[in-house]
């Protein structure tokens, strides 16, 4: 089985390559803009691919057939894509446009990675079927790319994730926990929200789910495994 992890130098990206290379007959191609930066090279194919390039998508897709994206490419700042929703709106729905397109000829089951903040946060912890109601541009972009792959007449899976936290390889890129951690330990003060509650997903049981929706025929198979391992 082929499978083509997007945004392969993101958190996310580089767990699901590591744990892919667990797997046996499992072909991954690894996927991100610029230079590969997984600090292991062996065992997988590198492309190096600027998503926002419909033309480059559609050579990345056709030399390689995979019959599975996990799409974990990008912009998740959210002040950054309210003061800048041209480029998230490239970024976020734009390019699941180009991944649909490309794998058409294929069939590729397209993972999507979206964020529970399609949800407005008023009445959760929610459930898949509760109604959304995006309130930042973020939000929204993300929302509408869940649309595009249920639309999209290929086999597709929205996974919606909150707080992903962990350590990448070059351990450069922060994130919540991380940033709260140092500061703690630098006896530093913090300026935090207080008024929300949510659950941070380790990036490495991330992974798995996503491999799970990758290699799982059963779909309530498939939703247990998650429940199981994230505890719902």
């Amino acid at each position: 089985m082929k499978i083509l992890v997007t945004g392969s130098n993101g958190l996310l990206g580089q767990k699901l390559v590591y744990a892919l290379l667990k797997r046996e007959n499992v072909s991954i191609i690894a996927c991100a803009r610029g230079e590969n930066r997984i600090s292991h090279k062996k065992g997988y194919h590198f492309e190096s691919c600027d998503l926002s390039d419909s033309i480059r998508v559609s050579e990345v897709i056709k030399k390689h057939r995979p019959d599975c994206i996990i799409h974990t490419a990008a912009m998740t700042n959210v002040d950054a894509c309210e003061l800048d929703p041209i480029t998230c709106r490239r970024d976020n729905v734009d390019v699941v446009t180009y991944l649909i397109v490309a794998c058409k000829e294929f069939n590729s089951h397209i993972i999507n990675i979206s964020t529970d903040f399609v949800f407005d946060g008023t009445s959760g912890p929610y459930q898949e079927e509760d109604l959304v109601n995006p309130l930042s541009i973020y939000a929204h972009s993300k929302l509408d790319a869940e649309k595009l792959v249920e639309n999209s007449g290929l086999p597709w899976t929205n996974l919606r994730t909150m707080i992903i936290y962990g350590v990448t390889d070059d351990k450069q890129r922060s994130n919540v926990v991380l940033w709260t951690k140092k500061s703690l330990e630098d006896r530093q003060n913090i300026n935090v929200i207080n008024d929300q509650f949510r659950g941070p997903t380790l990036a490495e049981d991330l992974a798995e789910a996503c491999i799970t929706a990758a290699l799982g025929k059963n779909k309530d198979f498939f939703m247990f495994r998650v429940k199981k391992l994230f505890r719902f």
